[in-house]
């Protein structure tokens, strides 16, 4: 379960104020909402990347304000990937095990585990400057799950691909999200990939974040 809780965030002129909505336990939540709302600050938020000005944030019944982003058991692909440019694939599905001291034996086999399960055990050695939009993505999707997360968040990771790539990533990520018994939260602007995805939907507005009922 992911819980906002009467979120505030002030930057400049930008305001989010009075926030608040969950997530279920194991379910693919879509946030929708229109360009420079604050769906990126809220996933930040969420992640630890940036503090609020108020409220609480809850992963399950756990308070997770006041704690450091590795600490929160959430895994993170942003918009454009953000890849490491002078690691390999290997290393970066790697990234978030080496950080925390695992056994070299371990990251081997959960990077295999993922690349297997991912279709990218071929790109292992490639550099992020020999990946196509779409295997760039699948990256960062194994980089996020690597250390077995309990949320996974998704900031548009479909934006910048052709529909046949949207489609195809679409399918794994909802694949992926129900195996591993994942909750997920989801940032895009269309709505084919909210049906395709949400199995709840919510949109972000001035008077705050509101459940999409389905038809």
């Amino acid at each position: 379960m992911i819980r906002f809780e009467t979120i505030a965030w002030h930057a400049g002129a930008f305001r989010l104020e009075n926030i608040s909505f969950t997530v279920p336990a194991g379910r693919y939540a879509v946030l929708m909402g229109r360009t420079g709302c604050g769906k990126t600050t809220l996933l930040e938020i969420l992640c630890g990347l940036r503090r609020p000005a108020g409220g609480r944030v809850f992963i399950g019944e756990r308070d997770v304000t006041d704690l450091p982003p590795g600490e929160r058991g959430i895994g993170y692909v942003p918009q454009d990937g953000a890849m490491f440019p002078t690691m390999t694939v290997r290393e970066q599905v790697g990234f978030a095990l080496a950080i925390r001291q695992r056994p070299p034996p371990e990251i081997a086999a959960r990077v295999k585990e993922l690349s297997d399960s991912l279709g990218i055990a071929h790109l292992l050695d490639r550099r992020p400057q020999h990946l196509s939009g779409g295997e760039r993505q699948r990256v960062a999707l194994g980089r996020a799950l690597a250390a077995k997360p309990s949320v996974l968040l998704l900031d548009e990771p479909l934006s910048a691909l052709d529909e046949e790539l949207r489609d195809d990533l679409a399918a794994l990520l909802k694949r992926v999200q129900r195996e591993q018994g994942l909750t997920a939260l989801h940032i895009t602007h269309s709505q084919h990939e909210a049906e395709q995805l949400a199995d709840v939907r919510f949109r972000m507005a001035a008077a705050g974040v509101t459940e999409v009922r389905q038809p």
